[in-house]
């Protein structure tokens, strides 16, 4: 099986609305030559200046992530790159005329199917893998966070998730190979409890937030009174939910859909460390902040050793102990949907 680089065949267009700021924007996915990795253009400023998808141009990660370099800003990269990596793409341009990528869906379903229709093409450089000789580890203690990477053949993903909802519960989600993106992951929508949404407006946040773009999660009774302040927030003429559930009883398209759009978020934030990955990624109710946290801890092992394989110093103090994260998660077979 070749494992050459990948870059698109043409170039894809996309328009949407942003779903933090509200600015319709166009963009389009570019190929783009060896060893370029991914790259974000904002070719509605002056001079067009290029924001590197790499972790170290992260500067907030407030419901999703955002990237600056060159004087230019770049928001919710992370389902684009998600699409970009679980389709096997290593090298692609990125040029947008506003400050965020569409939230379309709020998956990256829409992003996949536009790469399948154009196709992929090799190229000639083989792929530069970081590869994962030592387990690595993070934690937040105060997010009740947990994340652990441990040496591995493809890029696999193991996530918990636990929100204390009982709409929710605990949810576990994985992906064997990056082969399951398209069909297991892709599709899988951003969520949101409904008690966060006025709070997130509030803030200045989720200003393209609609209910087809994202699933609006309710647990708790809600009365004829919010439900009418609701319309009003979404500018909808209807919004109904019958006790606990979802917005306007949205059906999801996986019984563990939330969780799975984690793993989906993992896998666009990882793109940030620059390369490919063979490891298995294990994390314990990861969000944006710790993905990229994460991140950083992976960049940094590697830049201690030019051969790209990691250093771990054995008499140091672990970040965390991996016995306990593996006692989080159950084995395999108890996997939703698995």
């Amino acid at each position: 099986m070749s494992d050459k680089q990948k870059t698109l065949k043409q170039d894809i267009s996309i328009s949407g609305i942003g779903l933090h700021t509200g600015c319709k924007v166009n963009m389009t996915i570019k190929p783009a030559p060896e060893n370029h990795w991914f790259v974000f253009k904002r070719v509605d400023l002056p001079e067009q200046p290029t924001i590197d998808a790499n972790v170290d141009n992260v500067t907030t990660t407030k419901r999703g992530t955002t990237l600056e370099q060159n004087g230019a800003e770049i928001n919710t990269t992370e389902h684009v790159l998600a699409a970009l990596v679980g389709m096997g793409v290593d090298n692609a341009l990125i040029e947008i005329d506003g400050p965020e990528i569409p939230i379309l869906d709020g998956s990256a379903r829409q992003y996949v199917n536009a790469i399948e229709a154009v196709g992929i093409k090799e190229q000639e450089a083989d792929r530069n893998y970081l590869v994962i000789k030592e387990n690595l580890t993070f934690e937040d203690p105060e997010k009740h966070v947990e994340m652990l990477i441990v040496p591995q053949d493809e890029f696999r993903l193991t996530v918990m998730v636990d929100y204390k909802s009982p709409l929710l519960g605990t949810q576990h989600a994985s992906m064997y190979h990056i082969g399951e993106f398209q069909k297991e992951i892709s599709s899988c929508r951003t969520f949101v409890f409904l008690r966060e949404v006025e709070a997130l407006f509030k803030a200045g946040l989720i200003k393209g937030g609609d209910v087809d773009n994202a699933i609006v999660m309710v647990d708790e009774e809600v009365s004829p009174e919010r439900l009418q302040e609701l319309q009003t927030l979404f500018n909808k003429p209807e919004i109904k939910v019958e006790g606990i559930g979802y917005l306007n009883n949205l059906e999801l398209r996986f019984r563990n859909e939330p969780a799975r759009h984690k793993l989906l978020d993992i896998v666009g934030d990882l793109a940030l460390v620059g390369q490919p990955i063979k490891g298995h990624v294990l994390a314990g109710r990861p969000g944006h902040a710790a993905n990229v946290a994460f991140a950083k801890v992976i960049k940094k092992h590697f830049k201690k050793d030019k051969r790209a394989v990691p250093t771990f110093d054995l008499d140091a103090e672990p970040v965390y102990d991996i016995n306990d994260i593996m006692n989080l998660l159950p084995p395999p077979s108890f996997f939703i949907g698995r």
